[in-house]
This record gives structure tokens, sequence and C-alpha cells, in this order.
């Protein structure tokens, strides 16, 4: 018992022993670590205290520094300006002795003028007695001129008068001989180039066309079907197409004679159906002749869509198509009108090409300027006011409207492709071969020319040659002086240009000479 006592007791004291020994472990690091952390915290503050004096010693140095710089700038800075305001002294010290000198300059001159304006004013007054002197020798010289001369000062002045107006008219015919030379030479040779031009890139095929239409026949015995039973079927053709049928002498043939190409054609392309059919008869004729002209109504309507095909010409109405493809079966002096209307088609547009204008709209005014023509056997008017109307109504534009209505000169031309389609007419009409002239007409316009230069003062006789392209004027010599005929040339050339119609050009040709006539006996 005493023992395990004693063995508790010992065990207690092992245990509160060993509890003191912690203890002072404890105790003992507790005062290391302690002292551990005093001495850190003291060499931070101190580390602390060096930095802050190397950053304020730092500080001060980049202050100095700083200071310095600015210092150095400022300096900089206050010689530049001191040297810009030098300069600028310099520059308005130069500027002033600039002036300085302009102003003594000007000094000088007005110095100068002055002197002049008492020098002028002195001659001036030394003129003015000169004047004086002059006209009272003037009239003295004059008096003695009417005394030598018998000429009283009026008679002098007109016969002076007359001198000068004998030089001026010839200065006159010089220069409008020299004028018309150059015109001629520049006009002609850029004209030429412009219508040849145009002309080379046209080719357009013409067919002589005249007022009959010949059938044939089969046989002889086809004309007495065709004129029928005491001439009935004969009657029903010639009133169902308005066309007459002459049946004569001539074999296998029948002529068809009218003045509208149209109903010549529906009677031709009826009686040709008929002679194939065989059987010819009122009704069947009649049924024939409503066939032809709705086959001439389309053949109308294709030649319409093919001129305008042909010419470049787009959105045209298509009743004003079918309208244009009527000229097919029109002529003008043998020259058949829709190829005409192609014809001028083009030579308009390649004009304007030639001018640098609206050459579509060239085309299109030319290809309509005569599609009054298709029309005007049927209704009242000239082809120009017709065509007119029809370009109205089916909405054609402004200049192919005023083109249309002026390429005759009715109205005046507002544009210069109205001007181009009338040049181009006149070229279409007047090349050779177009056109066929009735020897009437032909006769008539010869007479009127030789009348007109006839009646000019100084022409003894004149004479049409040429077919009328040339008209030759002999003066009397004693009346014509060699400038009065280069005036006369003139005046000749604008009375036929303003007076008469003429294809082409006339060339006006004055002949002056003097003939000594002698006999040896």
């Amino acid at each position: 018992m005493f023992g395990e006592v004693s063995v508790v007791v010992f065990l207690v004291t092992i245990l509160i022993v060993a509890i003191l020994v912690a203890l002072v472990s404890v105790l003992i690091t507790y005062f290391v670590y302690k002292n551990n952390i005093k001495s850190k915290i003291g060499n931070a503050e101190e580390k602390a205290r060096e930095i802050l004096d190397e950053a304020l010693k730092t500080a001060e140095a980049k202050k100095r520094e700083g200071l310095l710089e600015i210092k150095e700038e400022s300096i900089k800075y206050k010689n530049e300006i001191e040297k810009e305001n030098k300069e600028r002294r310099a520059e308005l010290q130069r500027s002033e002795r600039r002036v300085q000198q302009k102003e003594e300059s000007v000094d000088k001159k007005l110095e100068q003028i002055e002197r002049k304006e008492a020098a002028i004013s002195s001659k001036e007054a030394e003129l003015a007695k000169e004047k004086e002197s002059v006209s009272k020798l003037n009239e003295q010289r004059l008096k003695e001129l009417e005394r030598i001369s018998g000429y009283t000062s009026e008679e002098a002045k007109e016969y002076l008068l007359r001198i000068v107006e004998d030089d001026l008219k010839h200065e006159k015919a010089v220069r409008i001989k020299e004028m018309e030379n150059q015109v001629k030479d520049e006009s002609s040779q850029k004209a030429k180039e412009y219508v040849v031009n145009a002309i080379q890139r046209c080719a357009a095929d013409h067919v002589s066309d005249v007022a009959i239409s010949v059938v044939n026949l089969p046989n002889d015995d086809m004309k007495g079907r065709i004129i029928g039973r005491e001439g009935r079927n004969i009657r029903t053709l010639e009133q169902m197409t308005g066309v007459e049928f002459i049946i004569d002498d001539t074999p296998e043939a029948v002529v068809l004679s009218g003045f509208d190409a149209v109903r010549r054609e529906v009677a031709r392309i009826a009686l040709e159906k008929l002679i194939l059919d065989g059987r010819i008869h009122p009704a069947k004729i009649e049924e024939s002749v409503e066939k032809a002209q709705k086959e001439v109504e389309n053949i109308m309507k294709e030649e319409g869509e093919n001129a305008a095909l042909e010419a470049g010409v787009h959105g045209v109405n298509p009743e004003l198509i079918k309208i244009l493809g009527k000229l097919h079966f029109r002529t003008s002096f043998g020259q058949n009108a829709l190829k005409h209307s192609i014809e001028v088609a083009h030579i308009a547009g390649l004009l304007a090409e030639e001018i640098g204008l609206d050459a579509k709209m060239a085309r299109r005014a030319g290809l309509l300027h005569d599609v009054g023509k298709a029309v005007d056997h049927d209704q009242e008017g000239t082809h120009v006011t017709l065509g007119t109307e029809l370009c109205r109504k089916y909405h054609e534009p402004a200049i192919v409207i005023n083109a249309v209505e002026s390429h005759h000169g009715d109205v005046e031309p507002t544009s210069l492709i109205a001007r181009i389609v009338q040049a181009a007419d006149a070229i279409s009409a007047a090349r050779p071969g177009a056109r066929r002239e009735t020897l009437g007409a032909y006769t008539t316009r010869l007479t009127e020319l030789e009348e007109l230069s006839n009646n000019f003062d100084g022409v003894e006789k004149s004479f049409a040659i040429h077919a009328g392209r040339e008209i030759r004027v002999m003066v009397i010599p004693d009346k014509i002086t060699d400038d009065d005929m280069v005036l006369l040339a003139h005046d000749i050339s604008k009375k036929i240009e303003d007076e008469l119609k003429y294809p082409g050009q006339v060339k006006v040709n004055v002949i002056r000479e003097t003939r000594v006539i002698d006999y040896a006996k």
C-alpha cells in the first residue's frame, strides 16, 4: 500500500517536474522570441530611416537638376526672342529705307511730270499759234488751187469723192474676191469631207418606178376572161381597186394604170391570184381584192419595220411605222420615197457624227422627214403639213417635228439636226441619177435662170449651160469694169439663191471681153 502511494507520489512529482520544465521552456521561448522581434523592428526602423534619408537626398538632387534645366531653357528661349527681335528690327529698318527711297523716287517723278506739264503747256500754246497760221495758209492754198484748177472747193470735193469711190469699189471687189476664195476653200474642203464621208459610208439602192404596172398572162385567151361577159369582170376590178385595166394588143399582158402605187399593187396581186385560181367572176374578184389589200398592208408594215431597222431607228409607234411603209409604193421624180427616206436617214446620221451631234436623233428625223407623202393622196394639205401632224399625233420628239416641218424651208429650223436633215435631203435628191426631172420643169428652170441674169444692168446676154448647173453671163465692156464683174457675179448668185429653186449648185461665170475686127482688102 505504502509502495503504491510512493509510486503515485513519484509519478505526480515527475509530472509536476515535467510541467514546470515545460512552463520554463515556454517562458524561455517567449522571452527569446520577444527579443528577436524587438531587434528586427529596430533594424527595420533603422533601414526605413536610411531609405528616407536617401530619398530626400535624391529628391533634392532632382530638384536642383530640374531648376538648372528650367534656367537653361529660359535662357535659350530668351536668346531666341532677342535674336528674332533683332531680325525684325533689321527688316523694319530695311523696309523704312525702301519706303524712303520710293518716296524720293516719287518726288523726283512728280518734279519731272511738273516740268513736262509746263513744257506741254508751252507747246500747246505754240501749236495753237501754228494752227492759226496753218488755217490761214490752207485758206490761201484753197483760193490759189481754185484759181489754178478752175474748180470750186465743192467741185473739187466731188471730184475727189469720185476718185475715192472708184478706189473703194476696187478695194471692195478685191476684198470680196479674197474673202470668197478663202471661205470657198475652207468651207468647200470641210463640207466635201463631211459629205464625201457620209456618202461613202452610205449605200442605198434606188429603183425607178413608173405610174403603170404590167401583169403577164399565160395566154391571150385570159384577156377575155378578165373582161368577162359584157365587161362585168373588168368593171368590178376597176371599181374595187380604183385602177384602170388596159387590155390592148400587147401580147399576153395587161397594163394597170393609176397614180396611187398602193392601189396598183393591190390590183396587181388580186389579178395574179385570179389568174392562178382560174375562176374569174365578181364574187371571186371581191374576195381576191380583199386578200390582196391585207397582203399589201402586211407588206407596208414589213417594209416600214425593215426601213426602221436598216436606218437604226427604234421606238417608233407601230401605226407610224405602217404609214412609213406605205412610202415603198411612192415615187418622187422616179426616186422611191422609202429608199430616199432611208438614204436621208443614213446621210443625216453620218453628218451628225462628223460634227458631234446626236446621230440617233438625226437618223430618226431623216427617216420620217417625208412621211407625209404616204397620205397626201388621201388627205388635204402638203406632205410637210401632213407629216408634221402625223409626228405630233404619234408623239415624236420636238426636234423631229421641227425637222419635218422645216426640211423644205416652210418654217425656220430650230436645231442643227433640222439643218442636217435639209442638207441630207438635198444630197439624196440632187446626186446624179437620183431623180428624173420633167422636160417642162427643166426648160422653165433654164429660162428663169437666163431671165434673172439678163435683168442686171450691164449684162448683154446670158446662157444657161450644163443642164442649168452653170450660167454664163456676157457683159458690156464699156459699162462693167473688172472690179464690177466681181460684184456682179456676187449679186447674181445671191439673187439666184433667193428667187430660184434648183438642185445642187449653180456656177455663175461672168465674162467680159473686147473684140477688135478688121478686114484685109
